[in-house]
């Protein structure tokens, strides 16, 4: 098969299975990847099933093919490993309305109002960082 330019042939499933192994690394593609895509993958899944399985995986280096606040929750929950987003240029528009610099700024602004801030599990690290709470 052949996507945006890619020949998803078995010579290339075989190299990426063998990648995997050599460099003990899994392979989580959220949900709207595409299919060849979704087929090398270890797991696919929403970005909270995601987590959960970035959470769980005993291998090295986390191949996250998402967005940036999925491969920061991935790094968030597994410290200690290697997590990689192949396109740096992916983004979310839920994620990026609320850059962490803004509700920094605003909680600074209002820190006589004490906010409890509750954020929405697809936002950035660094709302996570500054959040109470967050939710799914």
């Amino acid at each position: 098969m052949v996507t945006g330019g890619v020949n998803f042939g078995l010579d290339l499933v075989e190299e990426i299975t063998e990648l995997k192994r050599a460099r003990n690394a899994v392979i989580l593609a959220h949900n709207y990847q595409v299919s060849e895509l979704q087929d090398v993958a270890d797991y696919v899944g929403d970005s909270l099933g995601l987590s959960y399985k970035a959470a769980e995986t005993e291998a090295d280096v986390i191949l996250f093919c998402g967005v940036h606040f999925m491969a920061e929750t991935a790094k968030i929950v597994n410290p200690t490993k290697r997590v990689l987003l192949p396109d740096l240029d992916a983004g979310c528009s839920l994620s990026e309305s609320c850059p962490p610099e803004k509700l920094a700024a605003f909680l600074e602004f209002h820190s006589d109002k004490n906010y409890y801030v509750i954020a929405y599990i697809n936002c950035s690290g660094g709302v996570k960082a500054l959040s109470d709470v967050i939710c799914t």
